[in-house]
């Protein structure tokens, strides 16, 4: 179930972060309270799922999937161009928590 929390809490992120964007620096207000609410939420999905999952897995599955959400959704919504350097970074990202989370101890703990 944690893993599921988890997966909401990074999805609420991406949306906090992208409605940041749009906010456009606060000036446009539906996105601004957007961005808070999301970040709230995503902040209160991540207190539950650390009463079950080591603090230091679920901060860096979020942190990790998090970075690679937002740099793919910007470079797919917002035309950001990514280079094969960017790409090469998300994958190691990625690969950074699937090695925590099959190849770790720290990920049962």
């Amino acid at each position: 179930m944690h893993w599921l929390l988890l997966a909401i809490g990074i999805a609420i992120e991406i949306t906090a972060t992208a409605s940041l964007k749009l906010s456009e620096g606060f000036t446009r207000l539906h996105f601004a309270g957007l961005t808070l609410i999301c970040f709230g939420l995503a902040f209160y999905v991540m207190s539950l799922v650390v009463r079950t999952m080591p603090v230091g897995v679920a901060y860096s599955v979020w942190a990790g999937g998090g970075i690679a959400g937002v740099t793919l959704l910007g470079a797919v919504v917002f035309g950001q161009s990514l280079d094969g350097y960017a790409y090469l970074g998300i994958g190691l990202i990625l690969a950074g928590i699937v090695v925590l989370n099959a190849l770790s101890s720290a990920a049962s703990g």
